[in-house]
């Protein structure tokens, strides 16, 4: 192996620990990307490294501004811990006294930078591009890390569709010490992108994601930024008082419920954002489920007054230090997405009494958590299916409207305990009639695909053949990767 500092040049053909570099793939203001090869066979901390690997080394050059070098202490730390699509495998990392690098699996294809040069995009895609990425951010997040530079240049595309996740020098992990904090006093982050707690000094707060992805929609939505891109303290702070100009002002077919998802990202008040990205990705999924309050109608910004009482606030609303805040996973699990799948029409009423008074009380106990409520209408395998009932109305319909009638009782209950229909006031209550062939296979893909973290659901006396079979409940117990409640008669 060749013996070297970290300021010794790198050429084609050198070999670090292993690892030949093929071709130099980019080169920014703080590190560098190499494509690299290893002997056949070769196996790094046990695992197989035929798949096309990239090497990422900082660039010292002396003088530079020492963030950079903690940033990339920060990156070797967090990348061994994580796994999953959303993220590149890991696979090696060197040591400073020699050479620092990162090498990580190399994602095929662009980052998400150069669909801004396209903005404004089309609707749809500004809404696939924002569920997609909520959904990596989620899985980030559940794996106790909060990214702190979403941006589009930071986000890659799987073949198979999947987002990933790159460059974690400016993230926090619950569970490993924060350089960037213990180091530095001044804000971390990316300018147009920064959450207004992070310019004042919070970097726990999985809710800044949302802020910024909030920020990159926005400008898929419109091609304007909604703050501009400040280079200063000064301008940075300008975003806790100085509110965003509606997105249908821009760019009027933006739909009132893409402005609603928009503006709720970018609220000051992170108590007013999407409380999880779990959250976020299943409105987008389901857009027709958004709840609209006067965000999505809104065509005007506030004047001085209202400008003026929101600087007044921020200048005596400094947040307290994060390291006395919870910790991400605390933040997270009080904001669960709970799922009650309800047989409309074949529970008897004493199954969905109980049912509803189960969904009610894990309510109660979790202020925070968004109510799904999920209704199966079982299609045929083979055949025509009969859409409408014998009096010719929408069978798909005539399901939804029995779901909401369920739920109504529940809110009443919840309404007269907290004194307000909070689920309901900020669209943390969704209805959805799924149509397949397999009950117990649609509940547990829709709970995967959404994030659930807690299934409710009810089960009728078990007949022989259910026995045999497997009935729905027990199926869905077995499958789903949550936790799941069975309220029997």
């Amino acid at each position: 192996m060749d013996q070297l500092t970290s300021t010794t040049p790198l050429q084609v053909g050198q070999i670090i620990d292993g690892f030949k570099l093929e071709e130099r793939l980019h080169q920014g203001g703080m590190a560098n990307l190499w494509r690299v090869s290893t002997s056949s066979g070769s196996c790094f901390g046990g695992q197989e490294t035929l798949l096309p690997l990239i090497m990422k080394v900082p660039r010292i050059k002396g003088g530079e501004d020492p963030a950079t070098i903690v940033g990339f202490e920060v990156e070797q730390m967090i990348m061994p811990s994580l796994s999953g699509v959303h993220v590149p495998r890991y696979v090696a990392r060197g040591d400073w006294t020699r050479q620092a690098y990162i090498v990580m699996e190399q994602i095929q294809g662009d980052t998400l930078r150069p669909r801004l040069e396209a903005a404004p995009l089309p609707i749809s895609e500004v809404i696939e591009i924002g569920a997609r990425v909520a959904e990596a951010i989620h899985d980030l997040h559940r794996q106790h890390v909060v990214h702190l530079d979403i941006k589009p240049s930071n986000i890659m595309f799987r073949a198979t569709g999947e987002v990933v996740l790159v460059d974690f020098g400016l993230s926090r992990h619950d569970h490993l010490p924060d350089l960037l904090e213990e180091e530095f006093s001044l804000p971390m982050g990316t300018g147009p992108y920064m959450s207004p707690e992070q310019v004042q000094f919070v970097r726990n707060d999985p809710r800044s994601d949302l802020f910024a992805l909030g920020v990159m929609l926005y400008h898929f939505a419109t091609g304007e930024r909604p703050f501009g891109a400040p280079s200063s303290v000064q301008g940075l702070r300008r975003r806790l008082f100085e509110e965003p100009t509606p997105p249908r002002m821009i760019r009027p077919e933006v739909p009132p419920l893409l402005q609603e998802v928009v503006l709720r990202c970018l609220e000051v008040d992170p108590e007013k954002r999407y409380q999880s990205a779990a959250q976020l990705a299943l409105d987008l999924q389901s857009p027709h489920n958004i709840a609209l309050t006067a965000r999505a109608e809104k065509m005007h910004v506030s004047g001085r007054l209202a400008r003026f009482k929101r600087w007044f606030k921020a200048l005596g609303n400094e947040p307290e230090s994060s390291g006395r805040a919870s910790h991400i996973t605390e933040q997270l699990a009080r904001r669960p997405i709970v799922m009650a799948a309800v047989d409309v029409h074949g529970a008897t009423d004493a199954l969905l009494e109980q049912l509803r008074e189960t969904v009610r009380r894990v309510l109660q106990t979790e202020p925070g958590a968004r109510l799904a409520c999920v209704s199966v209408m079982r299609t045929a395998r083979i055949g025509m299916d009969e859409l409408t009932d014998k009096d010719g109305r929408s069978v798909h319909v005539k399901q939804l409207a029995e779901l909401r009638h369920w739920v109504r009782p529940v809110l009443q209950a919840l309404a007269k305990h907290s004194g307000t229909h909070t689920a309901l006031q900020d669209g943390r209550l969704t209805f959805h009639v799924l149509e397949a062939p397999d009950v117990a296979e649609a509940i547990v893909d829709f709970a995967a695909k959404t994030q659930v973290d807690h299934i409710v659901m009810g089960a009728r006396g078990t007949t022989g053949l259910q026995r045999m079979l497997g009935s729905v409940s027990a199926r869905v117990v077995a499958d789903a990767s949550c936790t799941v409640t069975v309220v029997r008669e």
